[in-house]
């Protein structure tokens, strides 16, 4: 593998904390507190290509590779993870999709919208009941002539409530049966289709959550992705990718800590010496940097497995569960370095303590990520 980074992700990066600077930074903090979703700053975001990053050019999106994208989701998530969840959950749930298993129809007619974020994608895939236990949906998709019928509801899901567009997997068949759900594209106004209760939550405040309803949802049989039956296995390809997402969700989240920590640390004097110089706080710099270091190994390999069409589930699991420990424990220990002002708004690791947490929790716990690597070695 090249270890080196592109040009193209050098300028993606530098392009980022230009934009963060001017539109993220400022407001993050009222965001956070109010819950507020900025709408208006993913339609920017969608106008620098980000929320199509995946995207081939031919529809409206940027046809970049997963190294590119791991960069951008980082590189947001060092300064409001907030933020980089959204992006991440549009670009890798949502939109991949449409994009890996939309017929050319269904391709051209959503992913302009979704790439250049004039539409933003919830996907819906948890239910109250089923967490991970997803074969036990009990949201239902009835046939009934050219149309299928929902009943059901969806919760724990991002943009639920802003999102102009969500792919939903729903019941075709008998539950438990992997092979008996299948997955929905529903544009936002369709009749049966409406959003419930928005989750207050501990961290990632300004990405919004909230419920999916759908009560004798129509939905024409042309919105289905693929053929019947195959939306439970789709979701889990879809998951590979929204797995490299997530870690890089938490890498960004693990260096903003770590660079914060380490600044301060260089600036706080105790005993006539910045406490950088003291071996309890160098000493926890140095596994920050080196479990960051390894972390973003892990994703670039998954990126490089992804980028070549090779099988991701493996690595990406392994990526995803080390990255998003490592972005809790570097957390914690930049706000163990920063002490008192650790604890309080006005330094950013409070921010990213809080919102830490989520990435070992989003896409599947540290324990299902363990399942799925134990069940791929154990062949």
């Amino acid at each position: 593998m090249n270890f080196d980074t592109t040009e193209t992700q050098e300028m993606i990066a530098q392009s980022i904390r230009d934009f963060a600077k001017q539109h993220i930074s400022p407001f993050m903090m009222d965001w956070d507190e109010k819950q507020t979703f900025p709408i208006d700053l993913f339609k920017k975001l969608g106008e620098m290509g980000y929320m199509g990053v995946l995207v081939p050019e031919e529809y409206g999106g940027s046809g970049l590779d997963y190294h590119s994208y791991i960069t951008v989701v980082e590189e947001i998530s060092k300064v409001d993870s907030s933020i980089g969840l959204s992006v991440a959950a549009h670009n890798s749930l949502c939109t991949n999709h449409i994009l890996e298993f939309g017929n050319e129809e269904q391709k051209k007619k959503w992913l302009p919208k979704l790439a250049t974020a004039e539409w933003i994608g919830a996907w819906g895939l948890t239910e109250h009941n089923t967490g991970s236990d997803a074969g036990g949906m009990n949201t239902t998709a009835r046939k009934d002539g050219d149309y299928y019928v929902l009943n059901g509801a969806k919760n724990f899901i991002t943009h639920g409530i802003s999102g102009d567009i969500a792919v939903v997997i729903a019941r075709t068949g008998k539950k438990g049966d992997s092979h008996g759900m299948s997955a929905f594209v529903i544009e936002k106004g369709t009749s049966g289709f409406s959003s419930g209760k928005k989750e207050n939550k501990l961290g990632m405040r300004a990405s919004e959550t909230a419920e999916l309803i759908f009560d004798n949802c129509k939905v024409h049989k042309d919105n289905m992705l693929g053929d019947e039956g195959e939306g439970f296995v789709q979701s889990l390809k879809v998951l590979d990718g929204g797995r490299i997402s997530i870690g890089a969700l938490s890498l960004g989240i693990a260096k903003g800590s770590y660079e914060a920590a380490l600044k301060y640390s260089k600036e706080r004097i105790q005993f006539g010496k910045p406490i950088s110089s003291f071996q309890g706080i160098s000493f926890k710099l140095a596994d920050m940097a080196t479990e960051i270091e390894a972390s973003e190994l892990l994703l670039h390999k998954a990126a490089y497995l992804k980028n070549n069409k090779q099988k991701v589930t493996k690595i990406g699991a392994m990526a995803k569960m080390y990255a998003s420990e490592v972005c809790v424990r570097a957390a914690n220990e930049a706000v163990q370095i920063h002490g008192g002002y650790g604890y309080t708004k006005d330094f950013p690791v409070e921010k990213f303590y809080r919102d830490s947490k989520l990435c070992t929790i989003g896409e599947g716990t540290t324990e299902i990520q363990k399942l799925v690597i134990s069940r791929n070695i154990l062949k």
